[in-house]
């Protein structure tokens, strides 16, 4: 698959994304054994039955299927799970879960043909909130929303001793980076990033690159200061793979905007 948009030194997915999950979260069985319901304000009713560790039956309307996925424990009561589809290999999708208020939010990806994307990233992101268990129960705290606190804000993200990459936070639908240590050093792009918050302190990022066709789906928790998440791409080979990611996060500054001067 040749990339038209890719700088003839510029690296593949899989060149900086090997051993990017150094630094991430372990893996969790306490899902297993346990049926999930969700239903989200885009209209979407989803049921996940968690089978055994890596297996979930799913359906949604008269969809289901049987396919892999990953829990992380990110927080007290919270689970980042990540779920890809072996009859749809361009697809995937991500739950941040809350078992005790009952909030969820899933963030649908699909990567496509590079005709269908000109001037766009290849991979499209979809968020959407919504509740866990009975719709018509209210739950509690706060719902998943667009939100603007990050903007301004400089931070430095640890993925392995090879893997440190700055964010700065630019706007509510961009974000810059650059790659401090690592193979992509001296490399560095404005893409666009979708931020949800989720609670106190609990962010999901998203953004989707311009360059090469690659996306990632983060939870960030910024009193534990770990970043949990993954990344879906092509590789150099052309094959499409759904990577494991995961940070130690470093504050560094903010900027202050203006009244009236502050980004969009």
């Amino acid at each position: 698959m040749t990339d038209t948009n890719r700088p003839a030194d510029w690296k593949h997915f899989d060149d900086f994304s090997a051993g990017i999950a150094t630094n991430r979260l372990p893996t969790t069985d306490a899902l297993s054994g346990r049926r999930i319901k969700i239903s989200l304000k885009n209209g979407r009713a989803i049921e996940l039955a968690f089978n055994a560790v890596n297996e979930v039956t799913w359906r949604e309307g008269d969809q289901t299927g049987i396919d892999w996925y990953e829990a992380i424990n990110v927080a007290a009561d919270m689970f980042f799970v990540n779920m890809t589809f072996s009859a749809r290999p361009n697809e995937d999708e991500a739950f941040v879960l809350n078992l005790r208020t009952r909030r969820v939010l899933s963030v649908r990806e699909r990567l496509r043909d590079a005709d269908e994307a000109r001037g766009e990233p290849r991979v499209l992101q979809d968020y959407a909130p919504g509740i866990i268990g009975d719709p018509s129960v209210a739950a509690d705290g706060m719902e998943p929303a667009p939100t603007r606190e990050l903007i301004g804000l400089t931070a430095h993200y640890e993925y392995s001793p090879h893997h440190v990459y700055e964010h700065i936070y630019l706007s509510s639908e961009r974000y810059a980076w650059q790659n401090l240590v690592g193979v992509q050093r001296g490399h560095g792009d404005v893409d666009l990033a979708t931020t949800f918050k989720f609670d106190h302190n609990q962010y999901v990022f998203g953004f989707r690159e311009f360059i090469i066709p690659v996306a990632s789906i983060f939870f960030y928790d910024y009193d534990a200061m770990r970043s949990t998440g993954k990344f879906l791409g092509v590789t150099s080979q052309g094959r499409i793979e759904n990577k494991p990611a995961g940070a130690f996060i470093e504050v560094k500054s903010r900027t202050v905007y203006s009244d009236r001067k502050a980004p969009v």
